[in-house]
Parts: C-alpha cells; sequence; structure tokens
C-alpha cells in the first residue's frame, strides 16, 4: 500500500508519496504554492478553498489516498516538554489531565491531548521523568481531519511538525548536542535534542515570510519578485549591489535572536554543557549564505538538513530539499 505524507504551510504544500516505513522508497515528490495562503482553515471559506486546492494537488501528480499522514503546524499546537517525579505508567494516565492544565493553555473541555514518555530514569536513580505534552484545540483537529473526509480520505495519523522533523534527522544517543531549527513561511520552530532525546521545543511566529516582507519594502518588489529574489540572491553581497542582503539582514537578525535565546536556555538549565551544532530544516534553509552568517553569529558548526539521503527513489532533482522535512519524518515513521 503507498503512503502519502502531507506538510500543509501557508507558503506551499508538501507531499510525498511511496512505501513508508525506516528504509522509504520515494514513488514522487511535489512542492506546489497554497493559493490559499492559509495552513489551517478555521472557517468554512478557508476549508473550502483548502478542499479545492488538495484535491488539485492529489490529482494533478497522481498521488495516493490511502495511508495518508498529516503534520499540524506548530501555530495551532502546544507542545511541552515537562519534568516530573517518576510514575508509572497507570500513574501517569490518571496525573496527566493535571499536568496538562499547568502547562497547556487550552481549557481541559477543549482540549485533545497526546503524550509521550522520553525518559524515565532507573529505579536506583533520583532524576525526574520527562514528558512529551501536545495539545491541540478539539475544534481545530476536527475541522482539518474533516477537509480530508471531504476528500474521501481517512487520515491515518496526524502530529506536530517539530515531531516529523526531528524524526527525519535520524538522532542517535551519540550525536552532539544539537538545535533543530525548522523554518516555515509563517513559524519557526525550534528543538533542542541532547542525548538524541528531545529536550524542549519552542516556536516563535515569524518565519521567512518576515524576510520576504523586508525585501518587498526595503527594496520595492511584489511579493512575487521579493520571493524570488530572496532565493536567489540571498545574503549575497556581491549580487544587485548588496541591495537585497542589505534588506534581509535586519529581519534574519530577528529571527537569530530567537535562536540565540533557545541556544542561552539550554546552556541556563545545562551549565557543564553547550550547544555543539545547528541544523536548518524548512524552506529558507536553502537561503543562499544563509549558513555562513548563522556560522559566524552563533559561533557554532551549522548543517543543513538532507531528509533524502540514504532514500531510495525518484527524488527530483530540484527539489528544496529542506523543504521536505517534515514529509519525509511522516514516511519514517512505522505506525
Amino acid at each position: 500500500m503507498s503512503t502519502l505524507a502531507l506538510d500543509i504551510g501557508t507558503y506551499s504544500i508538501k507531499a510525498v508519496a511511496g512505501k513508508a516505513g525506516p528504509k522509504p522508497t520515494i514513488e514522487r515528490v511535489a512542492e506546489v504554492f497554497n493559493t490559499a495562503g492559509i495552513a489551517v482553515p478555521t472557517d468554512d471559506v478557508s476549508q473550502d478553498k483548502l478542499i479545492n486546492l488538495l484535491e488539485s494537488v492529489i490529482v494533478d501528480n497522481d498521488l495516493p489516498r490511502t495511508d495518508v499522514r498529516l503534520s499540524l503546524p506548530e501555530s495551532v499546537i502546544s507542545t511541552k516538554v515537562i519534568e516530573i517525579p517518576p510514575l508509572s505508567d497507570a500513574e501517569l494516565a490518571s496525573a496527566i489531565g493535571w499536568q496538562a492544565e499547568q502547562h497547556i493553555p487550552i481549557p481541559p473541555e477543549e482540549l485533545a491531548l497526546e503524550y509521550q514518555v522520553l525518559y524515565r530514569p532507573p529505579k536506583k536513580e533520583k532524576k525526574p521523568m520527562r514528558i512529551l505534552l501536545v495539545g491541540a484545540r478539539k475544534q481545530v483537529i476536527d475541522r482539518y481531519v474533516d477537509m480530508f473526509h471531504v476528500l474521501g480520505i481517512e487520515p491515518s495519523l496526524l502530529e506536530t511538525q517539530i515531531i516529523s522533523v526531528m524524526r527525519s534527522l535520524v538522532f542517535t544517543p551519540e550525536d552532539p548536542n544539537t538545535m533543530v531549527v525548522h523554518i516555515g513561511a509563517s513559524n519557526m520552530n525550534m528543538g533542542l535534542v541532547k542525548g538524541g532525546e528531545l529536550q524542549f521545543v519552542t516556536t516563535h511566529m515569524n518565519g521567512g515570510q518576515l524576510l520576504t516582507k523586508a525585501l518587498e519594502q526595503g527594496v520595492g518588489l511584489d511579493q512575487t519578485q521579493a520571493e524570488k529574489y530572496k532565493r536567489t540572491y540571498g545574503l549575497d553581497e556581491s549580487q544587485f549591489q548588496g541591495k537585497v542582503q542589505a534588506a534581509l539582514l535586519p529581519a534574519l537578525k530577528v529571527l537569530v535572536t530567537e535562536v540565540k535565546k533557545s541556544v542561552q536556555f539550554f546552556v541556563t538549565k545545562y551549565p557543564q554543557e553547550s550547544v555543539q551544532r545547528i541544523v536548518l530544516s524548512g524552506g529558507t534553509a536553502t537561503l543562499p549564505h544563509l549558513v555562513q552568517y548563522i556560522t559566524q553569529e552563533l559561533g557554532t558548526e551549522v548543517l543543513v538538513a538532507a531528509p533524502f539521503t540514504g532514500v531510495n527513489g525518484q527524488i527530483p532533482e530540484t527539489i528544496n530539499q529542506p523543504a521536505m522535512s517534515v514529509c519525509m519524518g511522516l514516511m519514517l515513521r512505522e505506525v
């Protein structure tokens, strides 16, 4: 059975189809401009727009409607890693609602909650256990899933973008402390991985569109031109008399400041540790000279996600690979 992994972003809809599992085989990859401009419908009008767009994406790219896996943007989700005294599974199940009330700003009656034990210490150790809490409003989830029901699709799984991105990077306990920075169009999600385990997640409500807007205003371009110039010239000061770089830098500093804050948060929590590398994911990760700029600003090794590494199948040469990290994380999940 073929699997379809979908990542609906405000700028584009990404799709990967093929055989899922730890060693997936890719049959089709597509990225289509999101003419609706929204990732999650908030009313019937926006829902209809997205339904029509998704139908055309599926038909035009000959994508399957079986085992359809979805990601939800962090903008409509609350993701928290909490530490609590060690509990058995039964104790945790009865305590989790109270924990959610403390950490997730959604009223209990409106909350759809999932949780996962990230770390449970051995009995002899006096350490807390770490739990991943993921909460969203039931009505948001219901409307999102209903959209697919209209298309004749029963989604097989739904998870958050940052969890998918983490899986796509295939961390091991031997990996150095890594800050994953997933830059979408409308927000930036960061997750810190230590010893192969997620330590915390944070979301900043700005992303690649902040850079596009900076170009529109700074250089006097329309949105389509600004997007093209951003992707073509980026931070290359030798291009376009350095005007593109000059317009982008103030907006980029806003994003990099948030990355620095997350790094500082980790160092404050673990004074003996440091963030040894940063992995950039999302469409903006391929911005020319971005890696050099962040390396210089943070003094840390910076890598760009390559989610198709070691994967078999049909991968178009022209595709923006870091933009497909969410889809590949969904494909790698064993259900």
